[in-house]
């Protein structure tokens, strides 16, 4: 399970950068779903985002889930990529499997690695 100490993340498994405004689904929320088959990013640029609004739906050979926002702020870029390419969030989850950037968020209600890294570790047994 791979979690970068420079992101934030949700008890949802959502990550955020603060430093580019990007999210997407955790390393170890792909790992759970398995193959990535699907996504669907459910925003689009201009659009209010609130902490839990739905940004993405994610289908994988496994399980079908809704990704939410981690953050509010306003949507000003969504990665088009994905929908051609959704098995990028398993093989890349930080880099190209980012799903939506936003501006004007506040990360401070967020877990650190450290805590994510302890949260998920619980979850486990």
């Amino acid at each position: 399970m791979n979690i970068l100490p420079n992101l934030m993340y949700t008890k949802t498994d959502e990550w955020f950068d603060p430093a580019t405004g990007a999210m997407g689904l955790s390393d170890y929320a792909q790992g759970q779903l398995s193959d990535i088959v699907f996504v669907e990013v459910v925003v689009s640029v201009g659009d209010a985002l609130a902490p839990g609004k739905a940004m993405a739906s994610v289908e994988s050979v496994k399980a079908a889930a809704e990704s939410y926002s981690p953050v509010s702020g306003k949507v000003v870029a969504v990665n088009e990529d994905l929908a051609g390419n959704p098995e990028v969030l398993n093989t890349d989850p930080y880099g190209q499997g980012w799903m939506i950037k936003v501006e004007g968020a506040d990360a401070s209600e967020l877990m650190d690695a450290a805590a994510y890294t302890k949260y998920c570790a619980e979850r486990a047994h």
